[in-house]
Order: structure tokens, then C-alpha cells, then sequence
């Protein structure tokens, strides 16, 4: 009987003890990164991909056939407007100058004959010694050389104009390209292309945006010149600034989008021609915009959305709609108020409600030892 009982009682407690519940894990306590939602002023900007243009660009061509006999430059050098680029050998040319003037000053004699004779002629006619007609053919003689006169002199004009082709200068200030000819070539006129100037001071750069951004453009440009800054690929700080200067007359029925130019003083010659850069062109100032860093925002099937930490340092998913892109930020148009922390790394370990701290950049801290060290504090 007594064994009976005994039984009956480690019976009794080995079921209780299978039944009691084990005691529940903690969710471990996530390490994140965090920053304040700021209230700031920040652009309205639109941004585009821009392709560095010439502000001038001149094809210098021969005007006049012959040998080219030096060139005063090196390639990629930069030079001044009626600086000498090249010359062509001058002689022909100089041999027909002189020829159109000893012909001229032959004709200028025969004239100067033929004017006496005329007037002799004249005189003769009036006191009754010549007949008239003798006269008016002197007179004639006279009028034809004049006009042989004036053809040799647009002919001697001529001539010293093509000499002064033979002297080749620079029409504007720009930089050489490569040699297209070399010294002792054969140069035929309006076909041999000699160099390309460009110049890069002030230079332009042309980008193009979407039509729906073409009224703001409008309105914003009526009242000033507006800022745009450009710069390479992986080169935000080191930008530069121009003024948009041009707006094209018709958008592009094909792609929808309208043709804008900037132009830069460019005199550190930072910008070269045919370079691409990133664009930003300032239409305005938005004050007390609120501003998240980019890596806030998280996007899911519901939208973009960001985690916010609440004062027991859990956490909820907060939906947003952003309203643009300001450099390594995020101007938030609804879903976040000015003050409120929002989670900016270690988003992927993250659900609503879950339990965070806080950690410094470029600290190494992992779940295991925020679960560690949270065990040791209790």
C-alpha cells in the first residue's frame, strides 16, 4: 500500500512536469543605425545626363589652291583670334600681283593718251579743223581703255586678296585639334580641311528633360537665370556652375523630351567638349522640407516605406511618398514628421515591433552580442 503511494505521487509529479511550459526566448535585440528626421530648406532641382558642347567650333578650310608651306602651331594648342596658323606658299601669288600691276600701269598710260586725244579732238571739232565724227571715235578709244582701267584694278584687287588667303589666322580664340595636314600637302580651296577650333571658354553644356518639367522651367526662368551645376560621374564635389541659357522651340514629339543649354565660364577648362556629366538645374528653394537620408527609405509591394523608432526603442513601418532626390537625401512629402528617428541600416533584420538599439557607425555589433549583452544586464 505504502509503495502503492509512493507510486502514485513520482506518478503524479513526472505528468506535472511534462506538462509546465518552458519559458519563452526573448526576440533578440536588433543593432541598427539611425538619424533624425530634419526640417531643412533644399532645392527644387531636375536632373538630367549632359554632353559638353563647344561655344564655337570653326573648320578652317583653304580659300585658295596650292602647297602648304608652314604651319605656326602645335596640335592641341591653344591659341588667340588673328593668330597666324598657316601659310601657303605665297609665290604664284605674288608673281600675279605684280603681273595685274605693271598691266595696270600700262592701261593707266594708254588711258592718259587716249583722254588727251580726246580732248585735242574736242577742241579740233569746236574751231571747225575735224569733222565730229572723228572726235566721238577718239572719244570712245578713251571710255573703252577707262573701263579696261577698271577691270585691271578689280583684277590687281583680287590678285592681293588671294595673297592675303595664302596667310592663314585663327578666327577665333580656342584650342587646336590634331594636324589634319602636314607641311609641303597639296591644299585645294573649300576642300581640304586643315584644323578644327573649338572654343571652351565660356563652353555650353545641352541636356534634355521630360516635357511635364517645361512649365516649371518657364515660369522659374522668367524671373531669373537659373543656376545649373555639372560635373563627371563620381564627381558631386567637385562641380561647376553655369546659367541655363537656351530652352529649344519644340519638344521632341518622338522621346517627349525638350532640349535645354547651359552655359560655363569654364576657365580652369575643367569641361571638355564631348565629356558627359551629370546634370542639376535649380528652379527653387522649398523651405522646411522635411529630409531623411536615401538609405531610410525602404520600398516594398505597398510602396516606399521607412522604419520609425518609437520610445521604448521598438520599432513600426511607416508608409511615405517622397517627393525628390537632394543629394545623399530624401525630401519626404508625407509619412514623416520633423524630430522622429528613422532606421538608416539594418533594415533587412527588422519587423514591426522588434526590439533595437542603437549603434555608432562603423561599430561591429551583431545580434549574438546584443542578445549577450542584454542577458548579462538582467
Amino acid at each position: 500500500m505504502k509503495r502503492h503511494v509512493i507510486f502514485l505521487i513520482l506518478l503524479t509529479a513526472i505528468t506535472a512536469a511534462g506538462c509546465a511550459k518552458p519559458p519563452e526566448a526573448k526576440a533578440p535585440v536588433v543593432p541598427v543605425l539611425t538619424a533624425i528626421a530634419e526640417k531643412k530648406t533644399v532645392p527644387i532641382e531636375v536632373k538630367a545626363i549632359g554632353n559638353v558642347e563647344p561655344y564655337l567650333t570653326v573648320t578652317v578650310l583653304s580659300q585658295v589652291d596650292g602647297t602648304l608651306k608652314k604651319v605656326h602651331f602645335k596640335e592641341g594648342e591653344d591659341v588667340k583670334k588673328g593668330q597666324m596658323l598657316f601659310t601657303i606658299d605665297p609665290a604664284p601669288f605674288i608673281e600675279s600681283v605684280r603681273q595685274y600691276e605693271a598691266t595696270l600701269l600700262q592701261d593707266v598710260k594708254q588711258l592718259e593718251f587716249y583722254v588727251a586725244q580726246a580732248a585735242r579732238y574736242t577742241y579740233l571739232v569746236e574751231k571747225g579743223a575735224v569733222d565730229k565724227n572723228t572726235a566721238e571715235q577718239n572719244q570712245t578709244q578713251a571710255a573703252t581703255q577707262a573701263e579696261k582701267v577698271k577691270n585691271d584694278k578689280a583684277q590687281l584687287a583680287n590678285a592681293k586678296i588671294k595673297l592675303q588667303y595664302c596667310y592663314i589666322s585663327a578666327t577665333i580664340e580656342g584650342r587646336t585639334g590634331a594636324y589634319q595636314v602636314d607641311e609641303g600637302a597639296n591644299i585645294k580651296t573649300n576642300d581640304t580641311k586643315l584644323i578644327v577650333l573649338n572654343q571652351i571658354m565660356p563652353i555650353y553644356v545641352t541636356f534634355s528633360v521630360p516635357e511635364k518639367d517645361l512649365p516649371l522651367i518657364k515660369k522659374y526662368s522668367e524671373k531669373e537665370k537659373l543656376k545649373v551645376s555639372a560635373y563627371p560621374p563620381g564627381f558631386a564635389t567637385d562641380a561647376r556652375e553655369g546659367v541655363l541659357t537656351f530652352i529649344d522651340n519644340a519638344v521632341n514629339t518622338q522621346t517627349g523630351m525638350i532640349k535645354l543649354k547651359a552655359s560655363f565660364p569654364n576657365k580652369d577648362k575643367y569641361l571638355w567638349p564631348g565629356q558627359f556629366l551629370n546634370v542639376a538645374m535649380t528652379l527653387a528653394m522649398e523651405p522646411d522640407a522635411i529630409v531623411v537620408p536615401v538609405n531610410a527609405v525602404q520600398i516594398s509591394q505597398q510602396g516606399q516605406y521607412v522604419f520609425i523608432v518609437k520610445e521604448d526603442m521598438t520599432v513600426e513601418t511607416r508608409l511615405v511618398k517622397v517627393a525628390r532626390e537632394v543629394g545623399d537625401e530624401l525630401a519626404i512629402e508625407k509619412g514623416v514628421s520633423a524630430g522622429e528617428t528613422v532606421v538608416t541600416d539594418g533594415q533587412l533584420k527588422l519587423k514591426p515591433g522588434a526590439k533595437v538599439m542603437v549603434k555608432k557607425p562603423g561599430d561591429a555589433t551583431d545580434n549574438a552580442t546584443a542578445v549577450k549583452g542584454t542577458q548579462e544586464k538582467k
